[in-house]
């Protein structure tokens, strides 16, 4: 017979948690969403509701001046755009034609400085900051001074110009001579960030190409050429990339130095959006326009992307 000594043990049931232990399993079962979660919501408020509101408005017609309610047209404000608008046909070439000025220009300008600045001399260092000190002051600002600077009689820039022997400029007072005058301000002002980029690309170059150039007898232009110009256009691409889509979508030194004048011949889509929202109080066919304006911008850099990737 076996023997039926056998002790059973029952375990004792556990005591019921507290409602601050359970959080505490909870939170840490979940911290992979629960951390990231208040800055998904700040996004959400912040960015991707606001993008869905105006693509929910560019839908409708709606006055703010009115005390009617938003009246849903579907897509009549894009056909109004594309085929009913020559003021907004003339303000998107226009406005393709500020930037490539300006961010060719400054691309050209800002790759020289930095080539430049990459050699060796003295005070190097004092004249690279003081190079980069346009970037640093607000749109606003230099706007402002430009517009004394641009004055027909009482500014120094047709004093400049009178140095050389040329005839006076209407600079922003002329239809001609606006936009131009415009994109001298963007050059002036953000060449430096070019030249920034340009020169980190630099820094990051390997030294055995040129070495084995030196000994096969290639000039400095050949070695620009073949070896730099090849190997820096990753960054280069990079820096137009950020010049075009700020230049896309310029509006501080546009509106506060010619307001888009005179006579449009400076009005860009932002400047456009703008009249049509605040002046017009058109808030349907002025976010159709800001929907038109990212979809321009995200064309421009879907394009500049893929040159990166398969080279120019």
């Amino acid at each position: 017979m076996p023997n039926r000594t056998d002790a059973v043990h029952l375990s004792a049931p556990e005591p019921a948690l507290g409602i601050g232990v359970r959080l505490s399993r909870f939170a840490h079962r979940n911290a992979r969403f629960l951390f990231p979660a208040p800055a998904a919501i700040t996004v959400a408020l912040i960015i991707i509701y606001p993008v869905f509101y105006t693509g929910w408005m560019s839908l409708q017609e709606w006055f703010a001046s009115s005390l009617t309610l938003p009246k849903f047209i579907a897509l009549a404000n894009y056909q109004q755009i594309l085929t009913g608008d020559p003021r907004f046909r003339e303000a998107f070439f226009r406005t393709l034609y500020f930037t490539f000025l300006a961010v060719s220009v400054e691309t050209v300008l800002g790759v020289a400085m930095a080539l430049l600045f990459n050699r060796e001399f003295w005070g190097r260092g004092l004249v690279r900051t003081l190079s980069i000190l346009p970037m640093m002051a607000t749109p606003t600002a230099i706007a402002l001074v430009f517009v004394m600077m641009y004055h027909p009689t009482l500014g120094v820039m047709n004093y400049l110009v009178s140095l050389v022997g040329l005839a006076p400029f209407k600079w922003t007072y002329s239809s001609r001579t606006a936009l131009y005058a415009l994109a001298l301000v963007d050059v002036w002002e953000w060449t430096p960030l070019i030249m920034l980029i340009a020169l980190a690309g630099l820094a990051a170059l390997p030294k055995e190409p040129y070495e084995s150039a030196v000994i096969d007898g290639a000039t400095g232009l050949q070695s620009f050429w073949y070896i730099t110009l090849p190997l820096l256009r990753p960054t280069i691409i990079v820096a137009i990339l950020f010049r075009a889509i700020d230049a896309l979508k310029t509006f501080d030194i546009i509106f506060v130095m010619t307001q888009g004048g005179p006579s449009n011949s400076s009005e860009t889509i932002n400047i456009l959006l703008f009249t049509q929202a605040f002046s017009y109080f058109n808030m349907g066919y002025a976010s159709s326009m800001a929907v038109a304006l990212f979809a321009i911008v995200m064309g421009a850099s879907l394009i500049l992307m893929k040159v990166r990737r398969v080279g120019w």
